[in-house]
């Protein structure tokens, strides 16, 4: 690849080129920008053009007074995450990039991390502003990066982030360069810290944005529109707007919201009057109130939209839709689930989020893909496990009708833990295909009081931003101590506890339940007969992991226990390998986990034989 960047060349070409990349930019996402460029809300993708370099790149060493003094002034970053900084022999990438997918399998590697050597990169963006952009509230979004990053905007340390699993929102108001001046985006990341046992991938493996909104705006993730049923059976949808001004004076504007059915028909709306300061936040409050509306379920997910738009001195000058379903959602202790106040057991399946060849960095329609076959195979459910998912894929299953239950990755309470806790339920609350939010998977506190606690402060932090679903953790051990993690949850989570199902339920007989993981059997795509030497094992449903069950066994479980509101099947689908002891060859890695009920491109028999989640007496059940 020719290098994308001559320095030689750099002054009569650069200016030129990167307004051609602009352009190129702004005309390719132009068309999901929402709302409307006549509103002043223009989301664009950043997704194309970036420039990488594989390893890390030292930070050229600082000596002497004047060079330490400027050094610690803003805007005086050095070495790559400089804007002056030669990344002309850079390989130019486009997002989603998981680097560590491209590396070659290597059998000294972590098993956990697919075999697959990580380490430390760099990525520049350029992009330039039309001077009209001056005035405006600025935000580059990076949906995910693994794992830690740290972000430069022209020179400017502007964002750290210590997970790979949450967005990063940097307002670049003040430090925006416009006309003929480059903005410069620079991220180290180090992918060498782990948060998991499994794939994670290395990179920005997600979307990239840039959102150019009015000075008085709706924050990111600002607007909450969940409907709920009263106590009197009549519906309503609470409406939050959180705005924020970048102005310079007090803003005096009118929030209205529209509810649009699915024919695209406005039906009703109400408005607040509030006043944004300066540099502030302030939050307008008030409800739509509406009539048999038509519900969404998971065979007719009947989708309305929110249409929040903020109005200055009569004009709208800002706007933002939300998605919005109908539904309700109650775990009961002894019936388990409804939905809808029908009766559904959960038939879910949990899932990494690394897909074949595309490693983390997975395009839109994979999620499709994935939810569309899940549900082929008769499935209703799906755990993100063990972290908050793609935006996207929630998306997707708003749309196709599939229940979520959505995961926190880190477990704590300190303010880190909660910032990202309290980001995921921001952005994901209004979703009608969350039906949970998880804490934890398989904590070692989580038969203690310390873990009882953390969980007891976790969701209360929930709650602070979303009462409409329950808290659950998934517990592995301890369900029956004294003090354990799950009497702090609202429902309680079992990862392979079968022999506790039935004590719990006697010693809480108030507190719902469900299989928050089960199963882990292990099989070969088209094998019939098994060969450990060359990691072959059949395809009948009984090579089953230590701490597993069959599928048939799992099922039975679940199926003959009213209480027990469902199963989510370890797992839906290959990815690269976690631990399993039954799977590695004697002469080097196998790579995949052969622990799922879908192989990528097509089902395994299990996959096929699954199918009896509509018939729990082909499985056992009564």
């Amino acid at each position: 690849m020719k290098p994308f960047f001559r320095r030689a060349s750099l002054s009569v070409f650069l200016p030129v080129l990167l307004l051609f990349c602009a352009r190129v930019i702004l005309a390719q996402d132009a068309a999901s920008s929402n709302p409307s460029v006549s509103y002043g809300r223009e989301r664009l993708s950043l997704d194309r053009g970036w420039l990488f370099h594989e390893g890390d790149i030292p930070f050229p060493v600082v000596s002497g007074h004047q060079p330490s003094y400027d050094n610690a002034k803003a805007g005086s970053s050095s070495g790559a995450a400089s804007p002056e900084y030669d990344d002309s022999s850079w390989k130019q990438v486009d997002l989603p990039h998981d680097w560590a997918v491209e590396q070659p399998f290597d059998p000294k590697a972590n098993i956990s991390q697919g075999y697959r050597a990580r380490g430390m990169g760099w990525y520049r963006k350029y992009f330039r502003l039309d001077p009209a952009d001056h005035g405006k509230h600025l935000e580059v979004q990076l949906d995910a990066v693994s794992t830690h990053c740290t972000v430069w905007i022209n020179g400017v340390l502007s964002a750290r982030n210590w997970t790979g699993y949450t967005s990063i929102y940097i307002d670049i108001t003040p430090i925006a360069r416009f006309g003929r001046e480059v903005n410069t985006i620079a991220v180290q990341v180090d992918a060498n810290p782990q948060e998991g046992w499994w794939y994670e991938g290395a990179g920005l493996y997600r979307h990239a944005w840039l959102v150019k909104r009015n000075p008085v705006h709706i924050e990111t993730d600002g607007v909450f529109a969940n409907p709920v049923r009263n106590a009197d059976g009549n519906w309503s949808i609470p409406i939050e707007a959180t705005l924020y001004s970048s102005d310079k004076t007090a803003a005096p504007v009118e929030v209205e919201s529209t509810l649009i059915d699915p024919s695209g028909k406005a039906l009703l709306s109400a408005h607040a009057q509030i006043t944004v300061a300066p540099l502030n936040e302030s939050v307008a409050k008030f409800v739509l109130n509406v009539d048999s509306p038509k519900l969404w379920s998971v065979d007719e997910p009947t989708l309305y939209s929110v249409r929040t738009v903020v109005k200055r001195d009569g004009a709208v000058v800002d706007e933002v839709i939300t998605r919005a379903g109908f539904r309700t959602i109650r775990f009961d202790p002894n019936l388990g689930f409804f939905l809808n106040d029908k009766p559904l057991k959960l038939l879910g399946t949990a899932n990494h989020q690394d897909h074949a060849g595309v490693g983390v960095a997975v395009p839109d329609a994979l999620w499709d893909f994935r939810i569309r076959r899940l549900k082929e195979m008769g499935s209703n459910a799906y755990r993100a496990a063990h972290n908050a998912p793609a935006a996207e894929f929630l998306d997707a299953c708003d749309r196709l009708g599939m229940l979520v239950m959505d995961e926190n990755r880190n477990f704590g309470a300190t303010p880190e833990h909660l910032k990202q806790l309290n980001w995921e339920v921001r952005r994901d609350r209004n979703h009608p295909s969350i039906i949970l939010w998880s804490v934890f998977n398989e904590e070692p506190s989580q038969g203690t009081e310390m873990g009882y606690e953390l969980v007891r402060r976790m969701s209360a932090a929930v709650k602070n931003l979303d009462t409409t679903r329950p808290v659950t953790a998934a517990q592995s051990n301890s369900v029956l101590n004294p003090v354990n993690a799950s009497q702090a949850a609202d429902v309680a989570g079992f990862n392979y506890v079968y022999r506790d199902f039935d004590r719990y339920h006697e010693l809480n007989p108030a507190k719902p339940m469900f299989s928050s993981e089960d199963t882990s059997t292990v099989m070969t795509r088209d094998e019939y007969v098994t060969d450990r030497k060359q990691c072959l094992l059949d395809s009948y449903d009984d090579q089953v992991l230590p701490w597993g069950l069959s599928h048939r066994d799992a099922w039975k479980q679940v199926a003959t226990r009213p209480f027990v509101a469902g199963t989510m099947v370890w797992t839906g689908f290959d990815y690269f390998l976690a631990s399993r002891r039954l799977l590695l060859r004697h002469h080097g890695p196998l790579r995949i986990s052969q622990g799922r009920l879908l192989h990528p491109p097509g089902p395994v028999d299990t996959g096929s034989s699954s199918r009896a989640y509509r018939s729990p007496l082909e499985l056992g059940g009564k």
